[in-house]
């Protein structure tokens, strides 16, 4: 094993109140690929700054090779010194660094480099940010949210540059996809505590719930443990003799543990306000179009949209994405075509620019309206300090300036308030910006359950293979052109969808570039038809998927111990490597499967 070239040990840091670090640490060799997570304000961007040296720890060890660069990234760029983004990314170069390698990852992330920094949008800023940090090659690079701003073509882009870079990685973000495609290890940070495991963050859930179980059953035993001495304190004869004060001094210590125990974080406990059932048609447009200037954002488009459906928009940044979401639910008219809205809508809108919130306002204020102490949730009357609870807000932030607040907390202070009105139609742009996973679980439970109609845009592909029952997106998706198409299921079912279309596009192709008399005798000859082997593949995949899935499920029963990972690691891992490599078999043979199918239903079509 090669000697760490960052090191933090028994890391302890508080802001006064209960210490945000306390014995947390981090160790990164040459080649790792280390995501980090945990909930909202657990000091996971905290202690990457202390990685970075931004931050110093009030107590622990940090250590860095002295040869090694470190590169972070910063949410809040300083231009102050620059004339164009160009200049501030190439200034992160150093002695020896190729200069092509800003222009290179300028030119990926959607910038020229001649852009004056102090008109940059906030996601502008952060892609400039982007290529200064990943430019020279950094032995250790230190990522907080890479990818918020980025659009799906782009975040697949950096997932390729990532995973092929020799810098050392420590990740920080919200995308599940995106961190199981990178990391190959995954850091946990609970209760100022870190905890390693050296598989990436597809095993991490299994691996947290594991760890979560044991603990819980440990806490169990302490209880039984102090039931027993108390007993024997008050009943045993040699108690009534005379007091053993060994004894009484482990019970006092195990007494103190357990009151001691600060368990994880609650999660998050909401559901959508009941609001009265819209019509049964929703939404229904009708060769809608739009263009500024003479760039067409939207040609001819129909949609009708059904009580119960939910409905995801992708597309790159400036594709069109939220002008067709306006469009659809009306705050936008187009230059031709009829958008029909049903009855009885009852619409709430989540927007990723926050543009809700005011600052200054505090979160009861908020919450309110204004309107006092209390508020009204399916028809019940809720003290405000109570609902903020259920989104994991303290009783004592009611006042507290919604400025004072991160990212996350300002998308679930946002998701509170939205969830607290009636609705049966949802719009959710960008909804899972600056949320941790267990957040997100919730928002996906809420939008999978939800009885009224969902809208949203998203560039999780995780979120929206979880979620959608249908999927809009460019015709074209490297180069959008106005046209949209409306394909069945998430992000993956889309992929595998056109993937399909294009190759049967280039059959079509191939064939009509045959002389018409090979067309004629392969027309007057016979029909196409699949081959054998296409045609034993479908009939024979469907077994071999069930095969996969029994597999599946007969590792996951073994796992489902709570004490497996404590009592055999060894056992854990491998059953864990064996479930991944057994579901990547299942997603293949799916995404065969399904191509074969639309291309019989073309051919007897």
């Amino acid at each position: 094993m090669a000697p760490p070239i960052l090191k933090l040990d028994d890391i302890f840091l508080s802001f006064g109140g209960a210490p945000l670090l306390a014995g947390a640490g981090l160790q990164i060799e040459p080649g790792d690929k280390i995501c980090l997570v945990g909930r909202n304000g657990s000091g996971k961007s905290t202690l990457l700054k202390i990685a970075a040296g931004l931050v110093e720890a009030q107590s622990g060890e940090v250590f860095r090779h002295p040869s090694s660069t470190v590169r972070y990234l910063e949410q809040a760029p300083d231009f102050a010194d620059f004339n164009t983004v160009q200049a501030y990314a190439e200034a992160g170069l150093g002695p020896g660094d190729d200069p092509y390698r800003v222009t290179y990852l300028l030119s990926h992330l959607g910038l020229s480099g001649d852009e004056d920094p102090k008109m940059l949008s906030g996601g502008e800023s952060r892609r400039a940010a982007l290529a200064r940090v990943m430019a020279p090659e950094p032995d250790i690079l230190l990522l907080d949210e890479p990818t918020n701003h980025l659009d799906l073509p782009t975040i697949e882009w950096l997932e390729g540059e990532l995973q092929k870079t020799r810098s050392a990685l420590v990740l920080i973000s919200h995308d599940r996809r995106f961190l199981e495609k990178v990391s190959t290890a995954t850091v946990w940070l609970d209760r100022g505590t870190s905890r390693r495991l050296d598989r990436g963050f597809a095993h991490f859930e299994a691996w947290r719930d594991q760890v979560l179980e044991a603990e819980e059953l440990e806490q169990h035993k302490l209880g039984k443990s102090i039931e027993r001495e108390e007993h024997w304190l008050r009943y045993g004869v040699t108690a009534r003799r005379k007091r053993n004060m060994r004894r009484l001094g482990e019970l006092q210590t195990m007494r103190s543990n357990y009151r001691g125990h600060k368990g994880p974080q609650g999660t998050v406990q909401a559901t959508v306000s009941d609001a009265q059932e819209s019509g049964k048609l929703v939404i229904e447009a009708d060769k809608i179009t739009k263009s500024f200037g003479e760039r067409a954002i939207v040609t001819p488009f129909s949609i009708r949209v059904h009580r119960g459906d939910c409905i995801g928009l992708v597309g790159p940044n400036g594709a069109g994405k939220t002008t067709l979401l306006k469009m659809l639910t009306g705050q936008l008219s187009p230059d031709s075509g009829i958008v029909k809205l049903g009855t009885n809508l009852e619409i709430a809108t989540l927007d990723q620019k926050r543009e809700d919130l005011n600052p200054e306002d505090t979160l009861a204020n908020y919450l309110t309206d204004g309107r006092g102490e209390n508020l009204l949730v399916n028809g019940e009357q809720r003290h405000v300090t109570g609902y903020m609870k259920e989104f994991l807000f303290q009783p004592e932030q009611a006042r507290t300036p919604i400025r004072n607040l991160s990212g996350g907390e300002r998308a679930r202070l946002m998701l509170a308030r939205i969830l607290s009105r009636p609705a049966n139609l949802l719009i959710l742009d960008e909804p899972t910006n600056d949320l941790d996973i267990e957040t997100l679980d919730l928002l996906q439970e809420i939008v999978a359950g939800f009885p009224g109609t969902v809208i949203l845009v998203s560039h999780d592909r995780d979120f929206l293979d979880r979620t959608v029952t249908s999927t809009i997106a460019p015709a074209v998706p490297d180069a959008p052109d106005g046209r949209w198409i409306e394909y069945a299921g998430g992000y993956s079912d889309m992929l595998v969808q056109r993937k399909g279309a294009l190759e049967e596009r280039k059959r079509a192709e191939k064939a009509a570039e045959k002389p018409k008399t090979q067309q004629a005798t392969a027309s007057g000859s016979s029909k196409v038809k699949l081959s054998f082997k296409q045609k034993f593949a479908l009939e024979n995949l469907p077994k071999e998927m069930a095969k996969a899935e029994a597999e599946i499920a007969k590792r996951e029963q073994v796992m489902a111990d709570p004490n497996l990972f404590t009592r055999d690691p060894a056992v854990f891992n491998r059953l864990a490597g064996e479930m991944e490599k057994l579901r990547a078999s299942l997603t293949d043979m799916e995404e065969e499967w399904l191509e074969l199918e639309m291309l019989r239903e073309e051919l007897e079509g």
